[in-house]
């Protein structure tokens, strides 16, 4: 098992990408604790967990507020005694143009998309410099990569997460610290259906996503989970700096 003993805090984890990862965390012997703001359905992902033999504790946090980033990486460490994954999974999303997008919806954004990750790399290091190393994986997007039309908002948040991800991995490398992101395509979670559907034509959306990507399908929140897994592993020692690409070729076009 390639996460065995290892400690590893996952943001986001009531549902979609976040959810698929903490099972296999869970699978691969990691010591799973489970964040999100969706407190009855985070205690539902420690429950499956728990059903398959592993070991969760989930914590209600709003990653967008210090205060409570701060206590969901202490409840980590209090229940553990150490912190060495820290995947910061949590997001949200938004369609629409600048013209479509009021201030309100770009200030949560940025609270959730680009603070929390802030926040929960702030609070995580010190503790990762103190017991010598750890990994820190952030989820970020392949439109953090490449533009998109009528999504003005949500790619400029996950741009910034992949430079923040590179900075913080030149910053802490000599600390034994090794930061990545996960840039995910379309995947089929709550948020991208919830989406599609404000799109008012789900099934059509659905249609010319699929027909965009080179593999013909859009993929699964475990598909994201299996390299998240790998990011957090060993097997990536010699990996930091950069995002890993999960899309079915979307920006190889």
């Amino acid at each position: 098992m390639k996460l065995e003993n290892k400690v590893a805090l996952i943001t986001g984890a009531a549902s979609g990408i976040g959810r698929a990862s903490a099972l296999k965390f869970a699978r691969e012997g990691a010591l799973v604790v489970a964040a999100d703001i969706q407190e009855e359905a985070v205690n539902e992902t420690a429950g499956m967990v728990a059903s398959e033999g592993g070991r969760c504790t989930p914590v209600h946090a709003d990653v967008s507020d210090s205060s409570s980033v701060g206590k969901m990486v202490q409840a980590a460490v209090e229940a553990h005694g150490r912190l060495d994954i820290m995947f910061n999974n949590a997001g949200l999303g938004a369609r629409g143009t600048i013209l479509d997008i009021d201030e309100a919806t770009f200030d949560r954004l940025f609270a959730v998309n680009v603070k929390g990750v802030f926040l929960g790399c702030k609070e995580a290091i010190p503790i990762m410099i103190s017991q010598g190393g750890g990994v820190i994986l952030n989820t970020a997007s392949q439109l953090g990569l490449v533009g998109a039309d009528a999504s003005a908002v949500y790619p400029a948040t996950k741009g910034a997460v992949v430079q923040l991800t590179k900075c913080l991995a030149l910053d802490h490398a000599r600390d034994g610290i090794r930061v990545n992101a996960v840039c995910p395509g379309p995947i089929d979670t709550p948020l991208a259906r919830r989406g599609r559907a404000q799109a008012g034509n789900p099934e059509e959306v659905l249609r010319l996503r699929q027909q965009q990507i080179p593999l013909g399908r859009i993929g699964e929140p475990e598909e994201v989970a299996d390299v998240a897994a790998y990011l957090c592993s060993d097997e990536a020692s010699f990996i930091t700096g950069t995002a890993i690409v999960a899309d079915g070729g979307w920006t190889a076009r």
